[in-house]
């Protein structure tokens, strides 16, 4: 091995994040929702009326995944799909009233989670990890090379 495994940020940053998507888990249980159904109904929330593909780019998971989601909080009576009143081949998804008191509740413990995780940080040591974090995302999604000259 080149690299001690003490020294490979990978393993760290994915522990960190099991860790918390394991705690929000838990905690999202209860209410009958699970991690991704409360990421959706977050964005979804943001964006009233967003469709499908711009979910799944948003929520960071596959169109599939995002339509198994969907049709999981349709059931549950979350959110509505309507056609785009003028694109008729886009849906367009929306909160229903239970949805947005379903997603206050859900909300309310994430952010409790997050308010644990940043408790043990100072504000600079936050913004820091912040821009940490960024930066390492920056290196895994360089920005695009630029066009050759023509000269």
């Amino acid at each position: 091995m080149d690299m001690p495994l003490t020294e490979r940020l990978g393993l760290h940053i994915k522990r960190a994040e099991q860790e918390l998507m394991a705690a929000k888990h838990a905690a999202l249980r209860p209410l009958g929702l699970t991690v991704p159904q409360y990421v959706a109904l977050y964005t979804v929330d943001a964006q009233p009326g967003v469709s499908a593909a711009a979910l799944a780019r948003a929520c960071l998971v596959t169109p599939q995944t995002i339509a198994t989601v969907l049709a999981n909080l349709e059931a549950k009576e979350l959110i509505t799909r309507q056609p785009h009143p003028w694109h008729r081949k886009v849906t367009e998804v929306r909160l229903t009233d239970d949805g947005r008191r379903l997603l206050k509740r859900a909300d309310a413990e994430a952010v409790a989670i997050e308010r644990r995780i940043a408790d043990g940080f100072s504000a600079e040591e936050r913004a820091l990890l912040i821009e940490l974090l960024a930066r390492a995302s920056s290196r895994l999604n360089p920005a695009p090379s630029p066009a050759p000259r023509r000269d």
